[in-house]
């Protein structure tokens, strides 16, 4: 027997060009084919490449897409594919998993978006998993919530660089975890006192283990484990090494097996983490109330700016202003004339002059005795 031949692909770039075409997440396609959404964005950058029926699998996949593809540039307008009509599928990435972006109308797809709605539907992406995520990483809601609204002001704030960005999930995604990582919550009055934990008594173990990890292996699990990205990845989004993160990612895991040990299996350990984020109930706040958020703590500081500028002016004007003109040397220490001393403020005598007062209060003054009443 000849073995069989295996299914032809296209190139990793316009794997991607399909799936983006027919308004496809990774974990759609990921879902379709049978495995992670961190092998699809493998497969797509040309990491690795697919083998035996999941190759056919994918291969058909890609097949159909082009077909559709095909078919929507020679009508000029979208179909209404099966695809769309039917549900989504439950993707395996839990709450991580990236939600399916609405199929645009075809008189908005001529369009372009102008930058408020453009934040507007970057917000609704990945808001809700984001505030999920950050809970995972402090334990506290309310901090996951501030973590999430600071980092979307941020980026509306330097917007036209986010929209530039090859990732802008993951321009948020660092700056939230930045915020939420931040050593200096400690000192804050309101995050002092701990939060009341889960409900379940499973779900209160693991953020237990989960908080006792230092925070740079919290990070790296909760994105590799957690999110699904690879470890290159991981590596560049938590500003490490790619060994210095394999380190961290097996010492986390080694950690969460000692105390659990039904969670050493990664896939069980992704499963739980997707899990304990989906038992809590976190609402984000309207886009429209982080655009405005953002625009009065821009204006705030830079009024804050402006005022310190000015001050900074008067108060080097005024020193000008008041300053000597010319160079006033100080008033030299006193000077001995004629064997008298120059006055010193008054303090502590010294040996010599402790030696003289008592030389002079044992002998007597010169001229007449004093005439003292003797007794008879």
């Amino acid at each position: 027997m000849t073995p069989r031949s295996a299914a032809p692909l296209p190139p990793p770039s316009e794997r991607r060009r399909l799936r983006e075409a027919c308004s496809l997440t990774q974990a759609q396609v990921a879902a379709r084919v049978g495995v992670s959404r961190a092998t699809v964005h493998a497969w797509e950058h040309g990491r690795t490449s697919p083998r035996g029926h999941r190759r056919e699998s994918y291969a058909q996949l890609l097949d159909s897409l082009a077909k559709e593809t095909a078919a929507q540039e020679a009508t000029g307008e979208p179909e209404v594919t099966k695809r769309q009509q039917q549900p989504r599928p439950v993707s395996p990435e839990g709450p991580y998993a990236d939600p399916a972006p609405p199929t645009p109308e075809p008189w908005r797809e001529r369009r372009p978006l102008t930058p408020a709605q453009a934040f507007d539907a970057l917000y609704a992406f990945c808001a809700p998993a984001l505030a999920r995520q950050t809970y995972l990483l402090t334990g506290r809601r309310e901090l996951a919530r501030e973590s999430v609204e600071r980092a979307f002001q941020l980026a509306w704030q330097r917007w036209p660089e986010v929209a530039r960005d090859r990732d802008p999930a993951g321009w948020v995604r660092a700056a939230a975890y930045d915020f939420a990582l931040s050593p200096w919550h400690r000192f804050r009055p309101r995050y002092r006192h701990p939060e009341p934990p889960p409900a379940d008594a499973s779900d209160r173990v693991l953020l237990d283990v989960l908080l006792e990890l230092p925070p740079p292996q919290r990070r790296t699990l909760l994105l590799y484990d957690g999110v699904g990205l690879d470890l290159p990845e991981t590596a560049a989004e938590s500003e490490a090494s790619t060994p210095a993160t394999a380190r961290r990612l097996l010492h986390a895991r080694a950690a969460i097996a000692d105390r659990l040990p039904p969670l050493s299996d990664p896939a069980e350990l992704h499963h739980r983490l997707a899990e304990l984020a989906s038992a809590e109930r976190l609402r984000a706040a309207k886009p429209a109330v982080v655009r405005d958020s953002s625009e009065c703590r821009a204006r705030f500081w830079t009024r804050a700016a402006i005022a310190f500028t000015v001050a900074l002016i008067g108060t080097t004007a005024l020193t000008l202003r008041t300053a000597p003109t010319q160079y006033e040397p100080p008033v030299p220490p006193g000077q001995t004339v004629l064997g008298v001393p120059p006055k010193v403020a008054p303090g502590p005598l010294s040996a010599e002059e402790q030696k003289l007062r008592a030389k002079l209060r044992s002998e007597l003054q010169h001229g007449p005795e004093r005439l003292a009443p003797q007794p008879q």
